[in-house]
């Protein structure tokens, strides 16, 4: 609150001289600071803060169930297979590799390489399948020469095209090993499915 301290003249009554009276102003900021405190606990309070951006992956179960470990069909038209080796390289096919629909052809990362070809294939699968809920599959396979980085460039690329179904696998086939370079060794990916 503003205060106005007045002080009287100290001239006596009876004296002649007439002194103008001087007004010292002080301003107290105490309300000011109490009101500052209380904004930055209400803007602290009320801001959410920003949340780290992760991928859900549909994780499979822990059981070991004999009747699961059966395997699925799919249908070899809308199945696309992503091979992921050393050095970024990268390699697809689509549909079966002993008779693939798309021969085994090597592409790189980004928007003029892997995005393209998902888009493209994606589209193509829907004018096979007449439908939109029977979409594009895709299956990754890193092999134990890829490294963490690829994997994730790979599941960013299945996420910003939408590719409604992909899983990624770690079981190589000896054709697949020649394709991609990898050798007698097993691939270090644990296998998962997304949603």
């Amino acid at each position: 609150m503003a205060e106005l301290n007045t002080g009287d003249s100290g001239g006596k009554k009876g004296s002649k001289k007439v002194r103008s009276k001087k007004q010292n102003s002080k301003v107290d900021l105490t309300a000011m600071v109490d009101l500052a405190f209380l904004l930055i606990t209400f803007f602290m309070l009320t801001t959410s803060l920003s949340k780290p951006q992760s991928m859900d992956l549909g994780l499979p179960d822990k059981e070991d169930d004999p009747n699961k470990d059966k395997p699925v069909k799919v249908d070899e038209n809308r199945t696309m297979t992503i091979l992921l080796g050393d050095n970024n390289q990268m390699k697809y096919y689509m549909g079966l590799l002993a008779t693939p629909k798309i021969a085994p052809k090597e592409v790189a990362y980004g928007k003029e390489g892997i995005r393209k070809v998902l888009l493209k294939e994606k589209d193509e699968v829907i004018k096979y399948t007449g439908t939109k809920n029977k979409g594009l599959i895709v299956i990754i396979k890193p092999s134990n020469k890829s490294n963490y980085r690829n994997l994730v460039d790979i599941l960013d690329e299945m996420a910003i095209v939408d590719v409604p179904t992909y899983a990624i696998v770690n079981d190589y086939s000896p054709e697949e090993k020649k394709l991609i370079g990898v050798g007698a060794d097993a691939p270090a990916a644990a296998e998962t499915a997304a949603p």
